[in-house]
């Protein structure tokens, strides 16, 4: 292992019936809230009313910020800021997915900063301090709700990118698995290969002694792999809702990656893909992953073979480290295809006219990559076989 210091000042709030405790957190933080929310399905599942009935019962003056897009975006982040600035906003609240808590992060740090938002994206400026805010979830899926990161799109310049700060962790996240009822089947299916997605970034890396970290990772893999198929069909089990939504959280809220660093090469050209065709992440993510694994088998082939055994029940008898590992990542494929995910880029009508154009932006930041890095001619040959 590496040297690591972990941090995660997150309070989380999990279980049925949670959201009363918004009455305990809010309070301490002040009197003015922006609630912060997406396309308006949290009020046809009437959790909007049901915010607002307890925001009332403490007093405090409500003022929103509607419409957060699934790839947020800057332009909507920026309005936030101006509302948070302009009314004195003291607290935040984001009730939604990774998309919406993604965009109140960059409001939180925008809030504090006298320059241009995008500053803070692009770490040109690094945030020092945030309006505090917290989270109601309604989607497992980001793990945003207990990170400090967040992914925003500058539709305009056609750049996603990754970005995050000491300061922009939740204060609080309230999650009830009965927020995730009205979820729609293709939404969920997204939300499983998400997870499973920021699971496979921190698996693969080529720090040695790492055993705990290991079966952490698999765990969970195998968890939601035992979930998934069921909950795609009875969507509204409880059960199965508290497992995933737990699971979404633990893959990405730092505690498997302690000791080295994941990869997330993978990550960085899905964002390039859908910065230019405004697809679903997770839909891109399960398209893309098991061709950079191809494309990176030979780095490291002990640790796909492990991974084909130990989470994919891959028999080894009579094969070879590389047909092993290979059956792997079809039998990852195979189990994503038959929850419902896409496999190909052309199942969103995306062919090779723009493939220069993503590797290129794929490349912004120059050579990226921790398990293996990535160089433009890699990016294509990954976005080829993905087609």
């Amino acid at each position: 292992m590496e040297q690591f210091t972990f941090y995660n000042p997150t309070k989380l709030i999990f279980g049925k019936d949670t959201l009363s405790q918004l009455k305990n957190e809010i309070p301490a933080f002040g009197t003015k809230v922006l609630v912060v929310y997406g396309g308006g399905s949290i009020k046809k599942s009437g959790l909007y009313d049901r915010v607002h009935s307890t925001l009332n019962e403490i007093g405090v003056e409500v003022f929103e910020l509607p419409g957060v897009e699934p790839n947020p975006r800057l332009s909507t982040a920026k309005k936030g800021i101006e509302i948070c600035k302009k009314e004195g906003i003291e607290f935040l609240l984001a009730v939604g997915g990774g998309s919406v808590i993604d965009c109140t992060k960059l409001i939180a740090t925008g809030s504090k900063y006298d320059g241009d938002a995008w500053d803070i994206v692009t770490r040109v400026h690094e945030p020092k301090e945030a309006l505090p805010f917290g989270t109601v979830l309604t989607l497992a899926a980001t793990g945003s709700e207990m990170n400090a990161g967040s992914v925003i799109t500058n539709w305009e310049t056609q750049e996603k990118y990754g970005w995050g700060s000491p300061v922009s962790f939740p204060k609080f996240s309230i999650l009830d698995p009965t927020h995730t009822f009205t979820v729609p089947k293709d939404q969920t299916i997204y939300g499983i290969v998400d997870m499973m997605s920021h699971v496979f970034e921190q698996y693969f890396h080529n720090v040695t002694n790492t055993p705990l970290q290991d079966r952490l990772c698999e765990a969970t893999l195998r968890t939601v792999m035992e979930a998934a198929p069921k909950l795609v069909n009875d969507l509204e089990n409880y059960d199965l809702r508290e497992t995933i939504l737990y699971s979404g959280t633990i893959a990405l809220n730092g505690m498997l990656q302690m000791g080295y660093r994941g990869d997330w090469a993978t990550h960085n050209i899905e964002h390039a893909v859908s910065a230019v065709y405004d697809i679903p992440h997770a839909g891109g993510l399960a398209i893309l992953f098991p061709n950079w694994m191809k494309h990176t088998l030979d780095t490291n082939l002990e640790r796909y073979k492990q991974l084909a055994i130990r989470v994919f029940d891959v028999s080894p008898e009579g094969k070879t480290d590389r047909e092993i590992a290979l059956e792997g990542i079809e039998k990852l494929r195979s189990f994503w295809t038959s929850i419902g995910a896409p496999s190909k880029l052309k199942d969103y009508d995306i062919n090779d006219d723009k493939i220069d154009v993503m590797a290129e932006k794929a490349m912004a930041r120059g050579v990226f990559g921790n398990f293996q890095p990535l160089h433009k001619e890699d990016v294509e040959a990954i976005l080829r076989a993905s087609l």
